[in-house]
């Protein structure tokens, strides 16, 4: 046959599929996943099994664990030696495995994430616990299979007298399969075995009575018992861990936060730095060092607080931001009947008292046999040592070894084992004594032949063994719980005050979204005349506020920028700022209107308002505005198509509306009028428009205040009014009061309003980019039916476009 003829014609596809479908079965059941019996994967078991037959056992003087590794890959496992060390340091690693199946001197890492030390320096034996996962071994109590080269046996599973799967449990992933079974308490476990065993029907709910849940090495504090159930019952649940801590007083009354006690495998000194850098990157306040102090009397790592900082805001802070907290998600899968299954607790542990029942019968049969092979061979020495005359001519009438045992057979009877026995009998064991001593021994013989035999015909003296080898297990091994369990995970809520610290700032915004924040010493040391801007902009918002406190900015297409003032770049009062956008990404054609600080989101009787182009007007709870998700912008009303949002206001429940129109109309009512709705409502008609007429905007304002208009036209017209004299107040939904005077040539158009006090100064910005500045002072009252004094030539300078209220220093800004 040509090579040619031997090459198979198959498609890429099938080829691969097979190919891994064979290496997917090899390392799900011969490398990743441990057996649900023994709780061990095969390379775990090879070491185990290369360190006992060759004698490196806890009684024994250590070795180099290099001895060791090429014992397992020479004899057992064919694989890399680092493969093979690094699972062998894993089983001496204390803070993974709560019952450390191999002792080691050297090192073998930390909690730090350390690397052990290579093979050739550390010495390893197998600890005293491991002798349990072994023992009875060699009573034929579990089946071997060849080695790789088939010159020695390994067995395919240890006897295992204690649930190694669970008391240590077991990580690993492999094609398709991935698993995690936390360590548990050796006393409990055993406990609930024997529950199990003996209460066959029992339920999850009283194996809970005794498992009380994970127990890892590391300590800590597990929260949430539904998820520990759930796992419990179907083999998946999620649980959180948490550190465990302390806060103690120094005596110089600055507090520190203690750590004694870290989440199941989680890096401390990867954990030191990042909660380190966290408060120097001002992520959390009132932190002055964090240390690690861990010496060999134990880990002790120490949070170092600043004077009357928050010590449980900060801890919430550090549980939420870092794995001072964490996940644990159990995923109990296993090897059962070479399949992998997933789990639950009942499950796991049934099929261990099953694997335990088979052991205990194929040792008690064994031993059956051996002591019937030796009662056999005893009383055949007893009947030899009766006629003892006659076997002694016998054998001596014989020519060899093998005559004498023919002879022997034919004249009294003997088998073959017991001939050979009689011929190989030391003649200083014919005395009185060893044949006392030979009669003894079949008295005992006998009563162990009884025992086993009970053992083998009864179930319930099978199950007494059992619990009588898992209560010295637990006697010997057990200690105490290191895990707390709480049934509740907590809620973790974090104060602003931690994350950031309180500081007064000067907040500004400008009209085209540049915003900043500076210092109040840097806003001190600078004119007011400083604050860099473009040319065509002007302030929007101007105000001293807390790094604690919030801006709503609210644009024209009805939608807000939540902007918590810490977040906002801190920059010289010189310097323009960044734009909003880098903040909150907005549309280019979308236009800031207004900014409203926010101090407390929960205070009661707080309104947002807002006045819309189309005369509708909406009044929503305060509260209803305070965003956890903030990365983009959020609705706050809705708008009709072609409508635009012109005006927004924080009142306190007690404000009354003027809304004004370009057509020069005026209506105020009272803001209960308009009924509270959420936060996506489109609201209610506020003011009913002629045709052609839209809003030019609004104001609010408390009655008792005696408040005065600021009005300006298209034709550079101003004055003022007093609102208590010139419009009374209405109800919503009317036409309202005109509040200038009609003229049948060139009629006057509003351009804008504002509430004017004395020492205001307004803006007119005319169509050729002329601004001029009109202080309220300047401006004298009228009445409804005037159209004001002209301040700006309409001819020379342009038609006047939009008005605003000058914010020069931080106690001007357009909200109420």
């Amino acid at each position: 046959m040509s090579k040619r003829e031997k090459l198979l014609d198959l498609p890429l596809e099938e080829v691969i599929g097979d190919r891994f479908g064979i290496y997917s079965k090899y390392i799900i059941q011969e490398r990743a996943l441990p057996d649900v019996r023994d709780g061990l994967k095969p390379v775990q078991r090879r070491i185990l099994y290369a360190m006992f037959r060759d004698g490196n056992t806890s009684d024994k003087p250590f070795r180099k664990s290099a001895k060791t590794v090429g014992n397992v890959i020479g004899n057992y496992h064919p694989h890399g030696d680092s493969s093979v060390y690094e699972a062998m340091v894993r089983m001496s690693q204390d803070w993974k495995v709560r019952m450390p199946l191999i002792e080691m001197h050297g090192n073998n890492g930390s909690l730090d994430g350390d690397p052990p030390a290579a093979m050739r320096y550390t010495e390893a034996r197998l600890s005293k616990i491991s002798a349990e996962l072994i023992r009875d071994i060699d009573s034929k109590t579990v089946d071997f299979v060849s080695n790789f080269d088939d010159t020695l046996e390994e067995p395919i599973v240890f006897p295992s007298k204690f649930p190694n799967l669970l008391v240590n449990g077991s990580t690993g992933i492999s094609a398709g399969y991935a698993t995690e079974i936390p360590p548990h308490s050796l006393s409990e476990i055993i406990d609930a075995t024997i529950r199990l065993m003996e209460h066959p029907e029992t339920t999850i709910d009283d194996l809970m009575t005794l498992v009380k849940g994970p127990d890892f090495p590391s300590g800590g504090i597990v929260q949430g018992i539904d998820g520990i159930r759930k796992a419990y019952r179907t083999g998946k649940g999620k649980i959180v861990i948490r550190a465990r801590t302390s806060v103690e007083t120094l005596r110089t009354g600055k507090q520190q936060i203690i750590i004694t006690e870290l989440p199941y495998e989680v890096n401390k000194a990867l954990l030191v730095k990042k909660m380190d850098e966290l408060r120097l990157d001002h992520k959390v306040e009132g932190v002055a060092e964090v240390r690690d102090e861990t010496d060999r009397s134990g880990m002790r790592m120490v949070v170092e607080l600043k004077r009357d900082a928050d010590a449980q805001g900060i801890l919430n802070y550090y549980f939420k931001n870092t794995d001072l907290q964490i996940a644990y998600n159990f995923n109990m899968v296993a090897i059962d009947h070479k399949t992998p299954k997933q789990l639950g607790l009942k499950e796991i542990l049934e099929a261990y008292i099953q694997h335990q029942k088979e052991v205990i019968t194929r040792r008690s049969q064994f031993e059956w046999q051996k002591s019937k092979d030796r009662m056999h061979i005893v009383q055949g020495l007893i009947k030899a040592v009766s006629i003892l005359d006659d076997v002694i001519r016998t054998i001596r009438a014989s020519k060899d070894k093998k005559d004498a045992k023919l002879n022997l057979s034919r004249a009294f009877g003997f088998s073959e084992p017991q001939a050979e026995a009689i011929v190989s009998l030391q003649l200083y064991r014919l005395t009185n004594t060893d044949i006392l001593t030979l009669q003894h021994e079949e008295e005992e013989l006998k009563k162990t032949i009884a025992r086993l035999e009970g053992i083998l015909s009864s179930e319930q003296k099978l199950i007494a063994v059992i619990r009588e080898e898992l209560i010295d297990v637990r006697k010997k091994y057990a200690d105490t719980r290191r895990t707390t369990i709480e049934h509740e995970i907590e809620e973790i809520k974090i104060d602003l005050e931690v994350m950031v610290a309180s500081e007064e700032v000067m907040v500004s915004l400008t009209k085209h979204g540049y915003i900043k924040r500076s210092s109040l010493r840097s806003f001190a040391a600078s004119s007011s005349d400083d604050a860099a801007m473009k040319e065509t902009d002007h302030i929007l918002f101007q105000k001293q506020m807390n790094t604690t406190d919030t801006l709503l900015v609210f644009t024209d297409q009805g939608r807000y920028l939540f902007l918590p003032i810490h977040e906002i770049q801190d920059k010289r009062w010189k310097e323009m700022g960044q734009h909003v956008a880098s903040l909150v990404p907005i549309d280019s054609d979308e236009e800031l209107i207004t900014a409203i600080p926010v101090t407390d989101f929960a205070e009661k009787n707080k309104y947002l308002i807002f006045i819309t182009e189309q005369g509708m007007v909406k009044r929503t709870d305060l509260a209803d505005y305070q965003a956890q998700r903030r990365s983009k912008p959020l609705t706050a009303l809705k708008l009709k198509k072609g409508d635009r949002c012109m005006d927004a206001y924080l009142t306190d429940g007690k404000s009354e509306l003027l809304i004004v129109t370009r057509g020069g109309y005026a209506l105020r009512f009272s803001e209960e009028e308009a009924g509270l709705v959420g936060q996506r409502a489109a609201g209610v008609k506020s003011i009913l428009l002629k045709a052609n007429d839209r809003v030019i905007g609004g104001v609010a304002f408390l009655s008792e205040e005696t408040p005065e208009l600021f009005v300006a036209t298209d034709r550079g017209a101003v004055k003022k009014m007093s609102l208590d004299a010139q419009i009374e107040r209405g109800t919503r939904a009317r036409r309202g009061l005109t509040i200038i005077r009609e003229l049948k040539t060139k009629p006057h158009q509003i351009a804008g309003i504002a509430l004017a006090a004395p020492e205001d100064a307004f803006v007119l910005l005319t169509s050729q980019g002329k601004e001029t500045i009109i202080h309220s002072a300047d401006v004298r009252l009228s009445d409804r039916y005037t159209n004001g004094s002209f301040v700006v030539d309409q001819e020379a300078d342009g038609t006047v476009v939009a008005v605003w209220k000058n914010a020069s220093d931080e106690n001007k800004n357009p909200t109420v």
